[in-house]
């Protein structure tokens, strides 16, 4: 470990037990207990993971997923507090391996003299994999109880043999009522907030489900000394909503886009408009959402209704031809065009099964009816011989066998009976009782 960890250097300094009289509203609400945690119950309560946990007063290493603003720092804080642990806090993002070298040290110091340390590390998927494996012998050996805090998808984010040694617990993002406790609380610190109740709502609706952003708007509300309470415009004006969060490269980006594919998929055209706004909204490239549509045309849609694929092309011109914001309307009109459309994966499907069967069979060579004879030595081998030409046949269709001799025909494409696709079926129903009844003659 000497190598991973290797010069020294102060560790970060930790929080004070108890916030100063002019501290952030935040810090002086910071709860005391895990009772006082607001809406991670399912966790922090009798029943929950960590309830137990406390109860029998042995904690295993966890890690702590969620949103921020949810708790994460609190709750590890007062785990160490409830079991009797020692408590040792890094962050990923100001922190090097000289601090953890010195938070081990201390932590086998303290495990000699019969204290047993939490380690909490804050954004945790922000060390690099190396460093994550660094942890790992210390968690083993039981030096530290590992709580490690992160917004984003361990699956993705963290090492796989972090992740076999510690739980994941999922805290959920605040909902209106625990927000309207974390006001309630505030007011009772300091005194009513100046807001019609119209207001206050909206102030709840505005922290999208951060604890601590709603206490820091509430604070700013405090600080300007208002006299007559605000009403929701006038609430609009003075604050800014929190931006939702949102990376174009994340786990949000990925959820987003996968609700939207699915509402799609679903018919629902209101709730993919909704998807839709979130992404664009947030900053994601118009382009990318374009090139999702056409997926959706070709994969849900299919030949249902050809025009669909038709219809996102164009959008996507229009975009290109327009710009943002007014060609968005374009991807508008696709998106609906699209949920609104009969759906058949037929095509999809199809396509899954034909490749499969391409792998399976290798190179086997067409039928010599079929095949191009443009040499004399094709010709007397057999190339073009025999061949059907459909549009001098009866109804212009020969029902010729189009596949290789050592194979029997496969049937890949089975469409539906809905939209366009009902006519094709018919089309190929039709083909079908004539191909067998001449093989029957």
């Amino acid at each position: 470990m000497a190598d991973l960890f290797g010069d020294d250097s102060p560790p970060p300094p930790s929080a004070p037990d108890q916030p100063r009289a002019d501290a952030p509203l935040a810090d002086r609400l910071r709860p005391r207990t895990l009772d006082e945690v607001v809406g991670q119950d399912h966790l922090t309560g009798a029943e929950g993971t960590i309830g137990r946990m406390v109860t029998a007063g042995k904690l295993s290493s966890m890690i702590l997923w969620g949103p921020p603003g949810t708790g994460k720092t609190t709750i590890a804080r007062l785990l160490a507090d409830s079991v009797g642990m020692r408590f040792a806090a890094v962050s990923a993002v100001f922190s090097g391996v000289a601090d953890l070298k010195k938070v081990f040290a201390e932590a086998d110091k303290a495990a000699q003299a019969g204290q047993k340390t939490l380690l909490f590390v804050d954004e945790i998927h922000r060390f690099n994999r190396a460093q994550q494996d660094g942890f790992l012998p210390f968690v083993e050996r039981g030096t530290v109880t590992l709580v490690g805090a992160t917004t984003e998808n361990p699956s993705f984010a963290l090492n796989a043999a972090l992740l076999s040694r510690a739980q994941v617990l999922i805290l959920e993002r605040l909902g209106h009522e625990a927000l309207g406790e974390l006001l309630t609380r505030a007011e009772e610190l300091e005194h009513p907030l100046p807001l019609t109740e119209d207001a206050r709502a909206a102030l709840i609706a505005s922290a999208d489900g951060d604890g601590r952003f709603l206490l820091n708007q509430a604070e700013t509300l405090y600080n300007a000394g208002l006299t007559e309470p605000l009403d929701p415009a006038g609430l609009g004006s003075f604050l800014q909503r929190r931006v939702a969060v949102y990376d174009k490269d994340r786990d949000g980006h990925y959820n987003l886009i996968s609700a939207l594919h699915k509402a799609v998929r679903g018919s629902d055209p209101d709730a993919a408009l909704y998807y839709l706004a979130r992404m664009l909204t947030a900053g994601e490239e118009p382009r990318y959402l374009a090139r999702r549509l056409v997926r959706m045309a070709v994969e849900d849609i299919g030949m249902a209704d050809p025009a669909a694929l038709t219809q996102c092309i164009a959008a996507r011109d229009a975009y290109e031809f327009l710009g943002s914001p007014e060609g968005e309307l374009a991807l508008v009109q696709a998106c609906i065009y699209l949920a609104t459309a009969p759906k058949s994966n037929a095509a999809y499907m199809a396509q899954k099964s034909a490749w499969r069967s391409a792998k399976e069979t290798g190179s086997l060579t067409p039928p010599k009816n079929i095949l191009n004879a443009p040499t004399k030595l094709m010709k007397n081998i057999g190339y073009g011989e025999g061949y059907s030409y459909d549009h001098s046949a009866e109804d212009a269709f020969s029902g010729d066998n189009y596949w290789p001799d050592e194979m029997e025909p496969q049937s890949f494409y089975e469409p539906t009976g809905r939209g366009f696709e009902k006519r094709v079926a018919e089309r190929m129903e039709y083909w079908n009782g004539l191909r067998r009844e001449r093989r029957e003659t």
